[in-house]
């Protein structure tokens, strides 16, 4: 029972990640990213081939995270030149186009068979290797909390929320939008990447299907049902929508003759429940301000 609730614990902390990657990037600044399950493959498979070739896992997982920030470039260049709806889908067909890659390029990252024996992160650790491994990401959710508050409460971090609100004003201004837009997803994405790198290490086996755009409105999902713009709002959606998720597994205990697949498509209409149900009663999140 420790190892299952240890594991929820771990899951919901990777979505943490994701999702105050995520959160940053529109919360704070308004882009549409539908493509964040991009910068968690790269990050996941980045640690991975790393780490099999000898370099340190932390280090293998750091070198990830700024692997997926530095795949954020072409994407915030993209952002220059897009409106917000055509920006969401360019993201949404980047993270389909890393997913073929890394299906296809047998040579680099296994192709469809994906990668296994990932070395743990918590090796030394023995028997207490999942209860190190919940405090190291938990302690990482809280470093990322605090460099987020820092820039919320920063001049950087007013010129994100002009942008949002009014980007001709902020032209108008004189500051370049297009800096601050690139570096805000570089920052989202280095995130994705270190939540990708967690979840490789834990999972100790990835491949192409863990990483479909499903992932991406699950995050989304969290920091809506949190409050978008607010880092509790982004913490707390995460672990209720891992709770949701968990939770729905055993929805096949009060639902007898349901087979496994059945009820696969059941979880989904349940969390798409829980969804409208939020934009209905509560649409500003369980943090958020009302209008």
């Amino acid at each position: 029972m420790e190892a299952y609730l240890l594991s929820i614990c771990i899951i919901g902390a990777i979505y943490a990640l994701l999702a105050i990657g995520l959160n940053i990037q529109y919360g704070e600044t308004g882009l549409i990213n539908f493509g964040h399950v991009a910068y968690f493959a790269i990050g996941a498979y980045a640690t991975a081939i790393l780490s099999q070739r000898g370099v340190p896992i932390v280090l293998s997982m750091v070198l990830a995270g700024l692997i997926a920030a530095l795949a954020a470039i072409p994407i915030g260049m993209a952002a220059l030149r897009l409106k917000e709806d055509y920006f969401a889908i360019v993201t949404l067909g980047f993270a389909e186009t890393v997913r073929i890659v890394v299906q296809q390029e047998d040579w680099l990252t296994n192709g469809v068979q994906g990668i296994a024996s990932i070395p743990p992160l918590t090796a030394w650790a023995g028997a207490s290797q999942n209860r190190m491994f919940a405090l190291i990401i938990i302690a990482t959710v809280l470093l990322a909390m605090l460099a987020v508050y820092l820039l919320q409460h920063s001049s950087f971090g007013r010129v994100l929320r002009a942008i949002r609100d009014n980007e001709v004003a902020v032209v108008a201004l004189g500051k370049k939008t297009s800096v601050f837009k690139i570096k805000v997803l570089m920052f989202g994405s280095f995130l994705g990447g270190l939540a990708g790198a967690f979840y490789a290490h834990f999972i100790s086996y990835i491949s192409p299907e863990q990483f479909i755009s499903l992932v991406t409105f699950y995050v989304w999902m969290s920091i809506i049902l949190g409050g978008v713009g607010t880092m509790r709002g982004a913490l707390l959606g995460s672990l209720v929508l891992v709770l949701i998720l968990e939770g729905s597994r055993f929805l096949g205990d009060f639902l007898p003759g349901i087979s496994d697949v059945q009820l696969a498509h059941i979880r989904l209409g349940v969390i798409g429940c829980v969804l409208v149900a939020f934009s209905l009663f509560r649409p500003q999140g369980i943090f958020g301000k009302a209008q």
